[in-house]
Formats: C-alpha cells, structure tokens, sequence
C-alpha cells in the first residue's frame, strides 16, 4: 500500500505528463504483479464501490482523533475533503503495515462490506493504526469509492508501453475491459497484459478500444470535398460494441462494461452473423415501423438491470444500429480504410438483416449544415463526419484519420444558484458544484422576485401555490478556474445555511445552463430531468427577475 500510496502523491502532485509516465513506469518497474494489476484497474478508471458508509468514517475518525464532530465538521469545512480530513486528524500510527495493494483490496477492503457498522468501525481502527498520513488518505478515497487522480487510460498505456517495450495500440487492446466490475484483476491478468506480442491467446469475447470523433470546431467548409467524407445523423444511444466468436455473443458498451443480458434482442441479431465478427454501432431503443428511435429515457430503463422482463422487452425494445465492420471471419479490419469496412458492413446487413446508420448526401456542406438543423426534429444530436480513407483508431485520437462530431447547439435556460458544494481533487477547496433553480412561474415583476429571495434570506419556508425557485439541473463544469474562484467569494458570501458539505445561498447569481436533452421525470420534484448539464456562462447582464421559469423548461420537453 506504501508503494501506491506514493505514487499517488507523486501523480497528485503533477501536472507535466512527462513526470507522471516517469512516476508510473517506476512504479510498475517494482510493484509485485498482484499489486501492478489492481494499480492498473484503479488508474484506468476502475471504480470501487463505496465499502463502509460515510458516517461509519467521521464517527470512527472522531472517536481515534478524540474530537467532537462539530470541530471534525469545522476541519472538514475548512479542508474540503474527507479523505484528507481523517487523514490530518488521526493520531500518529503505532506500527506500519507492509502489506501491498491488493492484499489490502483483497484481504481487508472488500470484505468490509459485509461487516457489521461496530465492526467496520474496528477494522477501520486497526487499519489506521498502520498507515501514515498518505497511506490513510488513500485507504479512505478506496473505501469511499472517491478515488481520482489525474491519469488517463493513455497515460496508462504510455507507461506500460515503455516499461515493456510493447506497442501502445496492443496494449489499449488488451486493456479493453479490464475495468469491468466482473472481472477482479488478479496477478495472471496482469502477466497476459504484458505477454510478448507473438504470445497467442484466445480473443474470446475481447472488444476492440473504441475510435473516438472529436467536436468540430472549424467551419465544415474547411474539411474539403465532401464526397470524402461519410455523413451520418449522431444518435442519442448508447455506443457499443457487439462480438461474435466461438458460438457466443458479448455486448460492450463504451464503458467497456459487458451488457450482454441487458439486451437479449441484440444477443439474438448477432447469433445469424458469422463466426468471428465485431460490429461497432448504437444501441437504440427503436420500435418496429418507428421512423425514429425514441428519446434516451426509453432506452434508460434498460440500463441499470440485470435482467429485462417481457414487460419492458415490449415497451423499450433495443436495437444495434451499425457503424463499422471491426472484424470479419476472424480478421481484424481496422487498418482497412473505413470506405472499405463500410462495403462489408452493408453486405453483412443485407444477408442477415442488420440495421446500419444510413449515410446522408447533399450536395455541398452548406446543404449538410441544413440537414443538421432538422437534427432535433428527428431525435440526433447532429451529424457525424467521418474521412472515407480513416483506418479505426484507438481512442480519441487523429493518427488513423479524423471523425468529427458536429453537433446542434445545446438546449439553454437561465437559470438560478441555490445550492454549492466543494469539489474534488485540486478544486477541493473551492466551491464548484452547484445546484440550479428556475421560478415556478415567470415574476410579474422584480419586486415580486426580490420578495422570494428576501423569505429565502430570512429562511422561511416556501408557499404553496406562490411564485418560488424550483430546483432542477445540478453542474459542476463550464468555468474557468477565475470564474469558479469569483463565485466561490460570493458563496462565502452569501451562505445561509450548512448541510455537511452543501451549502445554501442567498440568490444572487444567474447562470446560463445547456444541456443535451430534457424529459418528463416524475422521480424529480421539478418534474423534469436534463442531461449532462453544464454551465455555458455567467448572466451578469441579466437580473434575477428574469430567469426562465418552468414554464420555459415544459415547452422544451413538448419540444422533444
């Protein structure tokens, strides 16, 4: 754990990507491989499931520490992180483990969460006791499922590739699926990972990594002749990935988390394809004779189960809608340029039924930029332009060639801030997610208004029936570093009350939210829901009497 726990730091303490390969490549170069495999899952993304609860840490905290909780509040406020909270608190340890990482994963943590809270709370002890500072900062990001650090996958592979010797793009193969909760990384996994290239193994239900589009940010008119490139609508799905070898099939989500039970009609579509075959598509709910697949809530009912009764089989049915011919009769396309994947693709589709995303012509990409602006109206997000000569990358990169995704402007409303919490990692500190509001009803006028947030000064209860501020979207991103610290002062500020980590504010501050799509949510008090929201710009020029309303957010639900 020592070991991890200094590359940790060593990571944190960064920002020059040179100096974190460095610090990864050294880390691998001595860590035991049982310890370098879950390194390997945890930095790659792999998310640990929070194993003892958040009150079961401050209560043990503060009995070790021998403080009250309002002073472990006060600490906690001051600080911003729990992790580090505890970990300033503690007393000094009376004696150091050496256990490494995945004895600690495997012998202590992942056992806690069948404990009672008295015994976790004595596991918990126990463990601190053999910890130094940044050895307890990391058992309770571990355990509270907060673990982050700054290191991507690439970083990852980077590092792996130079402290092997193998290429970069076996290793972004291989690593496909190794944050998948099913699959515990264990020190066999972690030896095949860094097998010799020549070193065969069967590819079972192995994936590719995905090809990713980056946002178009020139005007289309600059990418050239539009007959080089493949034009097709971007659906609001999921991405997936659907592999066909040895008699199965396994469905892949972007993720990289298996699906497959989740979608049993997509299972049956790829059992007519033949052996050895990875098609890339879109997982879509679409009913038969439906001229366009319904909005992503539909197809969010089926995402978080395990199993999918005949009920919602009928009332959500998924399909694959294809993109790309990964693999054919067991031979990996993607050096093939994508005009010639997509004629395998199409006569794939026409033996066996398979749906595939059409390709859109007009006649020049002010004709395109027309179409895009029909994309609402037809349930995408905007077009997808991909270079007909692209071999199928590795993530989100240009090296194969480019795919751009060119989609329609955000939905916006002008919204209220009522709510802030700190955030994580280096922005602990700091105030930078926040909870937005709308009025009920459009104000008849600013006095109107300034009565509401006057009531909310003095904390008083809303009215039924009166003109309130609804709560609706929640954000974390869209500032600057300037702009977050600017509102961070007004929080201060402005606050009014305090629920552990959030903070209330006195309305002061308007902001404009966009977001991909809006739907009716009866699981909201708003009543609608919105996704990924993100604040697009700070409204100093605009009064508070002026944010949208419900009233605003219903017609765009209508809308879609």
């Amino acid at each position: 754990m020592r070991r991890f726990a200094e590359l940790y730091q060593a990571l944190d303490a960064s920002t020059a990507t040179g100096e974190k390969v460095a610090a990864l490549v050294r880390y691998f170069a001595a860590a035991p491989a049982a310890d370098a495999a879950w390194a390997v899952y945890f930095l790659s993304g792999g998310k640990p499931r929070q194993v003892v609860p958040t009150a079961v840490l401050r209560a043990t905290a503060c009995r070790r520490a021998g403080v009250d909780e309002w002073l472990f509040e006060e600490s906690y406020q001051a600080v911003g992180d729990l992790a580090e909270t505890i970990a300033h608190v503690l007393p000094p340890a009376s004696r150091q483990s050496d256990d490494g990482l995945a004895s600690w994963v495997e012998d202590r943590l992942l056992g806690w969460r069948a404990l009672s809270p008295v015994e976790q709370s004595e596991q918990l002890a126990l463990a601190w006791d053999e910890l130094d500072p940044a050895g307890r900062f990391l058992l309770v990001k571990l355990i509270g499922g907060g673990f982050r650090v700054g290191v991507s996958r690439l970083l990852v592979q980077r590092a792996l590739a130079e402290h092997t010797g193998l290429d970069a793009k076996l290793l972004a193969q291989r690593l496909v699926g190794w944050t998948d909760a099913r699959s515990t990384p264990t020190a066999g996994r972690y030896q095949a990972l860094l097998a010799p290239a020549d070193a065969q193994a069967s590819a079972g239900g192995q994936p590719y990594p995905f090809f990713l589009a980056h946002a178009l940010t020139v005007p289309a008119q600059t990418l050239g002749d539009p007959g080089a490139w493949l034009v097709e609508w971007k659906y609001d799905g999921i991405r997936a990935q659907v592999v066909r070898r040895e008699g199965q099939a396994w469905v892949w989500s972007r993720g990289e988390e298996l699906v497959t039970e989740r979608f049993p009609e997509v299972v049956a579509l790829a059992a007519g394809w033949p052996e050895g075959t990875v098609v890339d598509g879109e997982l879509l709910a679409w009913s038969d004779g439906a001229p366009a697949p319904a909005a992503f809530n539909v197809l969010q009912q089926r995402l978080n189960r395990k199993t999918v009764g005949k009920k919602l089989l009928a009332e959500a049915p998924v399909t694959l809608l294809a993109y790309d011919l990964l693999e054919a009769g067991g031979l990996d396309l993607r050096e093939q340029p994508l005009q010639a994947r997509r004629a395998r693709l199409e006569a794939l589709a026409e033996a066996t039924g398979l749906r595939v995303s059409p390709r859109l012509q007009a006649a020049d990409w002010p004709a395109f930029a027309a179409l895009r602006q029909q994309s609402r109206e037809r349930g995408v997000e905007g077009l997808m332009l991909k270079q007909l000569e692209s071999r199928y990358g590795s993530g989100r990169t240009k090296a194969d060639g480019t795919w751009w995704k060119w989609k329609i402007e955000p939905m916006s409303v002008d919204a209220v801030l009522i709510y802030a919490q700190a955030g994580h990692g280096r922005r602990a500190s700091v105030y930078t997610d926040y909870t937005f509001a709308v009025w009920s009803r459009p104000p008849r006028d600013a006095a109107e208004a300034q009565s509401v947030v006057d009531a909310i000064g003095r904390r008083e209860p809303a009215v039924p029936g009166a003109l309130q501020l609804l709560a609706f979207a929640k954000a974390y991103s869209g500032l600057s570093d300037e702009e977050f610290k600017a509102v961070d002062r007004v929080i201060r500020e402005t606050t009014l009350e305090k629920f552990g980590p959030v903070r209330s504010v006195r309305p002061s501050l308007l902001f404009e939210i966009g977001f991909e799509g809006i739907n009716a949510s009866p699981r909201h008090k708003s009543g609608v829901a919105v996704r990924f929201p993100r604040m697009l710009r700070i409204r100093h020029d605009k009064p508070l009497h002026e944010a949208d309303s419900m009233d605003a957010l219903r017609a765009l639900v209508a809308g879609s």
